[in-house]
């Protein structure tokens, strides 16, 4: 049965995920931020987010190499040890910036990146919650890095500048240097570039995916989408998506309908080529619980250039039945 933690306070009237954060490393939780998670009453995957009870697609479908993002960033400034914990990113042509990492002990190359942007009002850890410890553990045995940044200082009212309706390009060059880095330090592997996030994380995963279409291999909303349609950076890399929301109740301030967003995100993709599907799991504007591994098992089946996806002729069975092609 999948939790559901009740908020101590009413969630102000923007762009927030109702939210709270989930106690890390075995800690009591002593804090309280703006998260929450609904009952969707459904289990789903097998529960350790290794993508083993998924077909795996590497994107090529005979037996030529798969294909590899032709254009990856290379480090702009000096790369930070990569150790669980805050890590401080050097763009060359933006302020330096914090970026929380979970990192395995002796991390292996050839592991996934996932970039988790957080909502309004929440912190970095949020991505513990969403994706849960046991989920994180599973990527970063496998030699995977979780890397959630921090916003920039002056980014205004809401944390990503795409939020903002603004055109700095800070935010997607901080998601260059933590790739570039990555790479460099760890060896990830560049086929395994992935992101994700909620309400205003989720909007700004979409614009970080569509910014950055060139080398990511797929990516996952929670309560995103767009207002209007961004352009591909490259449309010919047809990334595939998972797209989450909360159905009908998804909303913000009375007029943020994150169903819509989703929608229109969804439609342009498939307008493209591109795989994606939808889960509504009805829950309102909330982190639904029990999608971690769901999340994972998504990402280690669609690397870079996955067509047609593993998923195409039917979602695996252990999926939320919210989810549907």
């Amino acid at each position: 049965m999948r939790s559901t933690l009740l908020l101590a306070f009413a969630c102000v009237p923007a762009l927030v995920a109702c939210v709270t954060d989930a106690p890390l490393d075995g800690e009591e939780d002593t804090s309280t931020t703006e998260a929450d998670s609904t009952d969707t009453g459904e289990s789903s995957g097998d529960g350790d987010g290794d993508g083993e009870d998924e077909a795996e697609g590497d994107g090529d479908g005979d037996d030529e190499p798969p294909p590899v993002p032709a254009d990856l960033p290379t480090p702009a400034g000096e790369c930070p040890t990569f150790a669980n914990g805050n890590a401080t990113f050097s763009p060359a042509s933006i302020p330096p910036r914090d970026v929380k990492l979970w990192v395995g002990d002796n991390p292996e190359p050839g592991g996934m990146l996932v970039i988790y942007w957080h909502a309004y009002g929440s912190i970095p850890d949020e991505a513990a919650f969403t994706l849960t410890q046991p989920v994180i553990d599973a990527i970063l045995d496998a030699g995977g890095v979780i890397a959630a940044p921090y916003p920039a200082e002056d980014v205004g009212e809401f944390p990503w500048f795409s939020v903002n309706v603004s055109d700095r390009p800070d935010d997607m060059l901080v998601g260059d240097e933590i790739v570039a880095c990555a790479i460099e330090q760890l060896g990830i592997d560049p086929r395994r570039i992935h992101a994700t996030g909620m309400s205003a994380g989720g909007i700004q995963t979409v614009a970080f995916s569509m910014a950055r279409s060139r080398y990511i291999a797929s990516a996952v909303s929670f309560s995103g989408g767009e207002y209007v349609e961004q352009p591909f950076e490259d449309p010919e890399n047809r990334f595939a998506a998972m797209i989450i929301h909360g159905g009908d109740n998804d909303l913000f301030g009375g007029f943020v309908n994150f169903k819509a967003l989703s929608t229109v995100w969804f439609n342009q993709l498939t307008a493209n080529g591109n795989f994606a599907f939808i889960c509504d799991h009805g829950g309102g504007h909330t982190i639904p619980s029990g999608y971690g591994d769901d999340v994972a098992n998504f990402f280690f089946a669609h690397p870079f250039g996955t067509e047609p996806s593993p998923y195409a002729d039917g979602l695996p069975e252990n999926i939320p039945s919210a989810c549907a092609l």
